[in-house]
C-alpha cells in the first residue's frame, strides 16, 4: 500500500508507513492493512466534513465496544429488551428483575442498554459484576441506572447502529419483556437477522407476565398477518419462544447450549460445533428427519477441519454439512432435536464459557 503525501500531513503519513512495515508481523495484519486502505482511499475522495465526523464517531463506538468486551469474550451473554417507561414497582419491572438473577445463576451475563425500566431491571436483578450497559446519548429518556452507572462495563454509544451491533455481536440470547416502538423495533430486527441467518443460531425469548398477554397477542397478529397471507413460513414461528412462565424462558435458553455449542461456515460448508459427539445412529436420524434442509450430499460428523486448526474450539466435534440457509427455522428446529440427545451439565471452568 503507498500513501499520496498530497492528501495526507506528511508527517503521519510518515508514521503510517512505519506502522505498515510492523504490519508484516502483526497477527492481523491482511486486515488491518485493508482497514487503512479503506481509510486512506476515502482521504483522496470528495466527501464533507459531515461525513468525517460520522466515521469518527462510528470508529469510536467501535473502539469502545471491542476493548469492553473482549476481556469477557468466552462468557455467554443475554441481552434483555424491554420498556425504559416501566416503574420499578411495576409487576414486569420485578419480572425482568427475577430473569436476570436466575440467568446469572446459570453462568450467563447480562446486557442491557444502560437506561431505566426493564434495562435497569436487568442490571439489578444480575448485578454490576455480571452485566453491561450499552447506554445511548439522546436528548430525552435515556439517563444511566444506578446499577451501572460508573461501572467499567458501561458504554456510552453515539450511534443506534454501532449500538444495536453490540447487543447482537456479543449476546447467545435475547431475552424481550414488554416493550413500546424501541422494543418492537428490536424484536423485529433480531428476527430479521436470524431469518436471514445474519445473527445465531442463538434462543429469542419473548416474556409475559403470568397469565398475561403481550407477547400472545404479538404473537397472533403475526399468525393472522403475516403467515396466513404467506409473508412468513410457519418455521419461522420455530425462531422464537413465547412465554409466561420464567423457568420456561431461562431453561429455552440454557437448553440451547445443551449439545449445541456454535456454528460457522468454511468456505460454503455449514459447520457445527458440538459439546459432545453425536452417534451414527443418531446422525442417520438428523438425515432422515433434516434431508430438506441439505443442498446436497448428508449430515457428517467431523474433526475440526484444516481452516480451524488453532480454532479455540478445535477440541470440539462437528457436524458438517451443505445447508439451504433459507430454511432457517428447520435449523433450529434440528438444533432442539440435538440437544435432547444429551442431559444439560454444567461444563468447567464456567457454566457458560465458550
Amino acid at each position: 500500500m503507498t500513501l499520496s503525501k498530497d492528501n495526507i500531513d506528511s508527517s503521519l503519513a510518515e508514521d503510517i508507513e512505519e506502522l505498515i512495515e510492523k504490519l508484516s508481523t502483526h497477527q492481523h495484519g491482511i486486515l488491518v492493512k485493508r482497514a487503512l486502505s479503506v481509510l486512506l482511499r476515502i482521504t483522496g475522495e470528495k466527501i464533507d466534513r459531515l461525513d468525517w465526523k460520522i466515521l469518527t464517531a462510528a470508529l469510536e463506538d467501535l473502539e469502545q465496544g471491542f476493548q469492553t468486551f473482549y476481556p469477557y469474550r468466552h462468557i455467554r451473554k443475554v441481552t434483555i429488551f424491554g420498556s425504559s417507561r416501566l416503574s420499578s414497582q411495576s409487576s414486569e419491572y420485578r419480572l425482568a428483575v427475577e430473569f436476570a438473577r436466575y440467568i446469572t445463576q446459570f453462568g450467563f451475563m447480562v446486557l442491557t442498554g444502560g437506561g431505566g425500566g426493564i434495562m435497569q431491571a436487568g442490571n439489578e436483578g444480575a448485578g454490576s459484576e455480571h452485566s453491561f450497559g450499552l447506554n445511548i446519548q439522546l436528548p430525552f429518556e435515556q439517563s444511566t441506572n444506578s446499577f451501572i452507572a460508573d461501572d467499567p462495563k458501561l458504554i456510552n454509544f453515539k450511534y443506534f447502529f454501532t449500538r444495536k451491533l453490540f447487543f447482537l455481536r456479543e449476546s447467545d440470547a435475547v431475552a424481550l419483556f414488554a416493550g413500546g416502538f424501541g422494543t418492537q423495533d428490536e424484536v423485529f430486527e433480531t428476527l430479521t437477522l436470524s431469518q436471514t441467518g445474519k445473527y445465531g443460531p442463538c434462543p429469542l425469548v419473548l416474556i409475559d407476565e403470568p397469565g398475561g398477554d403481550y407477547w400472545k397477542t404479538w404473537n397472533e397478529h403475526n399468525r393472522k398477518n403475516l403467515l396466513q397471507r404467506g409473508l412468513i413460513n410457519a418455521e419461522d414461528f420455530s425462531l422464537y419462544t413465547v412465554t409466561d412462565s420464567l423457568i420456561h424462558a431461562c431453561n429455552v435458553i440454557r437448553n440451547f447450549y445443551c449439545v449445541y455449542h456454535s456454528s460457522r461456515y468454511v468456505g460454503d460448508l455449514f459447520v457445527m460445533r458440538l459439546n459432545s459427539e453425536l452417534s451414527d445412529e443418531q446422525v442417520a436420524q438428523l438425515n432422515d428427519d433434516y434431508s430438506d434442509i441439505l443442498i446436497k450430499k448428508t449430515i457428517c460428523k467431523s474433526a475440526a477441519l484444516p481452516n480451524e486448526k488453532g480454532d479455540e474450539t478445535e477440541s470440539l466435534p462437528r457436524l458438517v454439512f451443505y445447508f439451504d440457509q433459507r430454511n432457517l427455522g428447520r435449523l433450529y428446529q434440528m438444533i432442539n432435536q440435538i440437544n435432547q440427545y444429551s442431559p444439560c451439565l454444567p461444563v468447567e471452568p464456567h457454566p457458560e464459557w465458550k
